[in-house]
């Protein structure tokens, strides 16, 4: 235990706590969430920080529709089966990138120096940061779908419902490279420089608006390797057969390897940081 002092203006005496030296598990996770909710209270005094996730698949999802439907798949009607799940998946994975902008603002800012002095477990300004973007992601890909579905898109019930969870697990994943990596720069604009760099080549070089068989033979290796690709071609199979196939084994897969991998480097750096 650690003795904390207090001065305090209307008491004769210092006010004298007893500090826990650890948090325990049950208690890290509570202020985990607590912290999340105060991220849920910054889009909420900040709504503009959505208009990312709100405008960015409306207009994607209309443009690359109504422009390269007809001449990719023949028509409108044909194409959205193959555009809603790409434009899905690239927007909640650009989504994911505010996370490390996010982060590095709050430590530009001197925020995280005040968590410090609180008696919290010093991750769960952290972890609190990243379900808080979860909610991002949830709303970036119910609109995707509802636009999709206006435009005629009509798809499984089932898995849609089981596309959602997998495209959030993922993008959560992705979530810690970019919070990492706002451990590690000094400002947030080279995190988006340095994500977008990244995520540009992944995406459109991918199956996600086009089919591989039109392209290069040596980009064709490429888009078969690429987890986008095996993310996009998980989001089709559930969205327009309801099937679950091993594409999407090796998403969650994926996801798990990013988050044993990137979650506890970045812990490191922010515990070395915080």
């Amino acid at each position: 235990m650690t003795t904390l002092t207090i001065d305090s203006p209307t008491a004769q005496h210092p006010i004298v706590r007893e500090v826990p030296d650890s948090v325990g598990f049950t208690d890290t996770v509570k202020q985990s969430f607590t912290m999340g909710y105060r991220g849920m209270l910054k889009i909420r005094h900040n709504p503009e920080q959505l208009f990312d996730v709100v405008f960015q698949p409306i207009i994607f999802t209309l443009m690359f529709t109504y422009i390269f439907g007809g001449a990719l798949a023949g028509s409108v009607s044909q194409y959205l089966p193959i555009i809603i799940p790409g434009i899905l998946v690239q927007s909640v994975i650009t989504t994911s990138v505010v996370t490390g902008t996010q982060l590095r603002e709050d430590m530009n800012k001197g925020v995280f120096d005040r968590f410090k002095s609180l008696p919290i477990a010093r991750t769960a300004p952290l972890a609190g940061a990243l379900l808080a973007d979860v909610v991002r992601y949830l709303i970036a890909t119910v609109i995707t779908f509802i636009v999709g579905i206006a435009m005629g898109w009509r798809p499984d019930p089932l898995g849609l419902i089981g596309a959602i969870v997998l495209v959030i697990v993922c993008s959560f994943a992705v979530s810690w490279i970019w919070a990492l990596m706002g451990m590690l720069v000094k400002k947030a604009s080279a995190v988006q420089g340095f994500s977008l760099m990244i995520l540009f080549p992944l995406t459109f070089v991918s199956n996600a608006f086009v089919q591989p068989e039109t392209m290069p033979g040596w980009l064709q290796g490429f888009v078969k390797v690429n987890p986008v690709s095996n993310l996009v071609t998980s989001v089709r199979e559930l969205t327009n057969n309801g099937h679950v196939g091993i594409h999407v084994l090796w998403s969650l897969l994926g996801a798990a390897v990013l988050i044993a991998v990137f979650a506890p480097l970045t812990v490191r750096a922010y515990m070395r940081n915080a």
